[in-house]
């Protein structure tokens, strides 16, 4: 496996990877190529941007979309959606575009890594084990309008 930048031209197969991975359950979300790639196109059109692909041979198999979040102590590194192949899950992929954030944050002398997660989903326990802890001071808030 291999993790590169990812770059403009990778938008499609990304695309077609966010479809696989959270239109199925549990995320059961409903993308369209149309609407996932405004999605992540929006990700990749900030200044801060940064993204990673994971490649096995020569597919892309998982994304991370983040960015360099500028914040009053230190910035960090944002991780905005990070999705991996259904059928390469729970198979070292996530850790390795994580361990690479990671990585990447002390390089630049950032604050760390910070991210959103559905507490109902296995990501959240994916993220524990890999040291993240719940952020009890925040709360996560939404208005609906009809």
């Amino acid at each position: 496996m291999k993790i590169r930048k990812l770059l403009l031209d990778d938008i499609d197969a990304c695309v077609k990877l966010l479809i696989a991975t959270y239109n199925p359950p549990p995320w059961n979300n409903r993308w369209t190529e149309e609407s996932g790639k405004k999605y992540l196109a929006e990700f990749m059109s900030n200044n801060n941007f940064i993204g990673f692909v994971l490649e096995e041979d020569n597919e892309i198999v998982g994304a991370m979309f983040a960015h360099r979040k500028v914040w009053w102590t230190n910035d960090e590194i944002y991780i905005d959606e990070l999705f991996i192949k259904p059928d390469r899950q729970s198979h070292g992929c996530g850790k390795l575009l994580m361990d690479q954030a990671e990585l990447l944050s002390k390089e630049l002398g950032l604050g760390g890594v910070t991210l959103l997660t559905n507490k109902h989903h296995p990501a959240k326990k994916f993220y524990e084990k890999r040291g993240y802890v719940v952020a009890e001071h925040v709360v996560f808030m939404y208005k609906e309008l009809q």
